[in-house]
């Protein structure tokens, strides 16, 4: 936590809820994985995304996969994360980072209750992680429909309805 204002939210238990769903829907191996989440404000994003993106602006959410599981081909499912090696306690999936400001004016413009909008871009964030991607038509339909599959089994309404 880089800031308080997130202290309304608990971030941990809804990336943990939002984790248990994607991992449900997308049977993953029963494994410890842990994930590394940098609650911040949007100066603090803005320098990041101009860091690692080369675009000096906030935005809502941002991932750094551990590893590389994306597809070998277009529109296919990623790869599956590796499982622990060498006894190693659990899969560290890589990091994310999402900005307090940029996500509540998201939440107020599109009339979305904070909390889900939050579990929304978790989610996005998570997937990153797990090798899905939307720069390719073929792979943001996936991973759009998969977004929208998630929240519904979460009871959080399709966030695209609009867009």
């Amino acid at each position: 936590m880089e800031t308080d204002l997130w202290n309304t939210f608990d971030l941990e238990g809804i990336s943990t809820h939002a984790f248990g769903a994607i991992a449900a829907k997308l049977n993953l191996a029963d494994v410890p994985y842990e994930l590394s989440i940098l609650a911040c404000n949007d100066a603090r994003i803005a320098v990041l995304n101009a860091e690692f993106r080369d675009k000096p602006t906030p935005t809502n959410v941002l991932s750094w996969p551990g590893f590389d599981l994306s597809p070998a081909n277009t529109g296919d499912r990623p790869k599956p994360p590796p499982l622990p090696e060498h006894g190693d306690p659990y899969v560290n999936l890589g990091d994310i980072a999402i900005a307090y400001e940029t996500c509540m004016q998201e939440a107020d413009k599109a009339s979305l209750e904070p909390r889900h909008h939050i579990t929304h871009l978790l989610i996005h964030g998570i997937l990153h992680l797990l090798g899905y991607d939307h720069v390719v038509d073929a792979d943001a339909q996936r991973m759009e429909t998969l977004e929208i599959d998630l929240l519904s089994s979460l009871g959080i309404g399709n966030p695209y309805k609009d867009v």
